[in-house]
């Protein structure tokens, strides 16, 4: 197995649940994150050397993650696990599992890649890398099934996670926060890419709120130690001690625990989707990655859950409109707009029934009869 990001992790961690009951003297190894090494998995490197962002910020570790890619293909080949899976980083684990299968070993892949947002053309070279593919949006089992490519619908693992009526008062109190308090949640990634662009703007966004109402809190989950690091250096130097700001490890309490959500794209936007809160989704990436990026997508949105609802049901502030003025002003409004309030927990939770499977169970039974049509 091969995760290369938090998300990835969380995903793999639940499929080795599933499917230690089945396998109970099966050895799970790759490159895994803190998730999947609690289930049992031996991560043979770091997590962390997997883990980039962006269409030209992979350039100078191109060399140094084709080198791994490249060891643990020969590895595997002459290895023969009985399959191999993929945990999303589609970039790494396609390029890999086209090898491995072209040298018989079986592979799935999980989740799948976002071909309907953008690089659609991938769906030959997934034919040709993935034993079957494990999908965790309903849409998308027949984009696979019309390319001919195996594919089983699993649900989401996080609507699982994630409870149907999220109780905001325990999260308050799991943080130490005032049960009567106004609470933002501040999520600019998990990555130190991410951070890099995102961190300062969304704290000078949370300057300009609490310029607006003092009272505010800000909480603000870090996915590790060096992001820990980085957030507390960047409030030291940059004049922004004043505000009032929890960091905190469990990004599940933060939102849950939030009024309103300041959040990046990607899995978080779709955490807060189904905690259902209001949030805004602002991103940037390098200046050169966004010139490419932006002319590359098959529709109008980029976060999870105005994908999933086909409209802009929340806003979205990307590159130069990402602004702090922006940013702020649109999480006043989030914050302010009771009828928005209520109309995103009536549409947040019909996305949430949408997506609610036993994904443990349904991921382990398509590798098990992965594994057992191998055997044939």
């Amino acid at each position: 197995m091969v995760a290369g990001e938090v998300s990835g992790d969380m995903l793999a961690a639940r499929l080795i649940g599933g499917l230690r009951p089945h396998l109970p003297q099966a050895r799970f190894h790759g490159i895994g994150g803190p998730r999947m090494i609690e289930h049992g998995f031996e991560s043979e490197l770091p997590m962390d050397v997997l883990t980039v962002r962006g269409l030209f910020e992979v350039i100078p570790r191109y060399r140094e993650i084709k080198g791994i890619q490249t060891s643990l293909a020969q590895r595997l080949l002459a290895d023969k696990p009985a399959v191999f899976i993929g945990a999303d980083y589609p970039g790494f684990n396609l390029g890999l599992e086209e090898q491995l299968k072209a040298g018989g070993i079986p592979t799935v892949h999980f989740v799948s890649p976002q071909i309907w947002a953008w690089r659609g053309g991938r769906i030959k070279k997934i034919a040709r890398a993935v034993s079957h593919m494990l999908t965790i949006f309903p849409f998308e089992e027949a984009i696979y099934q019309a390319a001919g490519v195996p594919v089983t619908y699993i649900g989401h693992p996080l609507a699982e996670v994630i409870p149907l009526q999220p109780d905001q008062d325990a999260a308050r109190r799991t943080l130490k926060l005032p049960l009567d308090a106004r609470v933002v949640a501040i999520m600019p990634g998990s990555r130190m890419g991410e951070l890099k662009y995102l961190a300062l703007p969304y704290l000078e966004t949370a300057k300009l709120l609490a310029a607006r109402d003092p009272a505010l809190k800000f909480v603000v989950p870090m996915a590790g130690e060096r992001q820990k690091a980085y957030f507390a250096q960047l409030l030291a130097t940059s004049n922004l001690q004043a505000l009032d700001i929890t960091v905190v490890d469990d990004s599940h309490a933060a939102i849950g625990a939030a009024d309103a959500v300041l959040v990046a794209s990607g899995t978080a936007t779709l955490e807060v989707a189904l905690f259902k809160k209001p949030m805004v989704i602002a991103y940037k990436v390098m200046q050169a990655s966004w010139l490419i990026m932006r002319h590359m997508g098959y529709q109008p949105w980029i976060g999870l859950p105005n994908i999933l609802a086909r409209e802009f049901l929340v806003p979205e502030l990307l590159q130069h409109a990402a602004t702090p003025q922006a940013m702020a002003d649109a999480m006043w409004r989030q914050l302010n707009d009771v009828p928005n309030r209520l109309k995103l927990v009536e549409r947040f939770t019909d996305m949430h029934h949408s997506l609610l499977r036993n994904s443990a169970a349904e991921s382990a039974a398509a590798v098990l009869k992965v594994i057992e049509s191998s055997k044939l």
